[in-house]
């Protein structure tokens, strides 16, 4: 089965740093096989051996089965004699030498995506911290997963038939909110390869009237995208929530523009934006 790269990456960096934080010597993890009911572990990170790589893990098996199915963190302080789980892993786990683990289920939109794991090579109750750090490390995945669903999404809306009168139709005002949305997503973006796709959906709706860019009118990106938010009747203090910078920051980069387009109000350096091509 095909591992996502991008979801394995944040998993890695995920199991890196709960290693680095809790002072574990064993972490390790993996995503939901897609199209089924399995956890495929692809990331280790401290092994000794290879013997948990690529294994499946079902629902309600084991300590990282049993946290898929409550969808909540399970640990156990002696892996092999635990009687609050069940044992199909009992090999693998073994020939690591782990003894005490937990296991962080990864859930985003109310389904679990993946499994974390921390481990001792001794039998020894985790502490509070350790489970914390654990769960923290869990929810950077769910939100970096959630950021590349909603930028799908987005992409995927992205994609309609040309608009016939794109000043007068309610479609183009769905593109128009797609194309803020997605401005203002692409700077949260780590995975480079989505975020300048990203962005080129975005230069495909803003000539969707069949416009380019006038020559000589050159906006910065951040110019850009706070006239995207702008053209939403955002006000400065929306935009620099939905960009994450401060709204001086965003105030600036709206006057920059206003200058470069020759408008004197908003209204005005939108309308502007539009006719050079650089929103739809």
């Amino acid at each position: 089965m095909a591992v996502d790269p991008s979801g394995a990456a944040e998993v890695r960096s995920a199991l890196i740093r709960l290693r680095r934080t809790t002072g574990l010597p064993v972490a390790f993890g993996g995503l939901v096989d897609s199209g089924r009911r399995q956890v495929r572990i692809s990331e280790l990170s401290g092994t000794a051996t290879a013997a948990l790589s690529a294994l499946a893990v079902t629902s309600g098996n084991g300590l990282g089965g049993k946290a898929v199915a409550l969808t909540r963190p399970c640990a156990v302080t002696d892996y092999s004699s635990s009687r609050q789980i069940s044992h199909e892993y009992d090999a693998p786990v073994a020939a690591e030498g782990l003894r005490s683990v937990v296991a962080v289920p990864v859930v985003v939109r109310r389904r679990v995506r993946g499994v974390l794991y921390g481990a001792l090579r001794a039998a020894q109750p985790l502490g509070d911290r350790t489970l914390s750090v654990a769960v923290e490390a869990a929810r950077d995945v769910e939100q970096a997963l959630l950021l590349r669903d909603e930028a799908r999404e987005l992409l995927a809306a992205a994609r309609p038939e040309p608009v016939r009168d794109p000043g007068a139709t309610a479609a183009w005002e769905q593109v128009r909110e797609a194309h803020a949305a997605l401005r203002a997503l692409a700077p949260r973006i780590a995975d480079p390869a989505l975020r300048d796709e990203l962005l080129r959906a975005c230069g495909l709706l803003a000539v969707g009237t069949g416009s380019g860019p006038v020559p000589g009118v050159r906006l910065a990106p951040r110019e850009v995208d706070v006239l995207a938010c702008v053209a939403e009747g955002a006000t400065n203090t929306v935009a620099a929530e939905r960009l994450g910078v401060g709204a001086e920051t965003v105030k600036g980069y709206l006057r920059s523009a206003m200058r470069k387009l020759g408008a004197r109000t908003r209204g005005e350096a939108v309308v502007a934006a539009r006719r050079a091509g650089w929103l739809p």
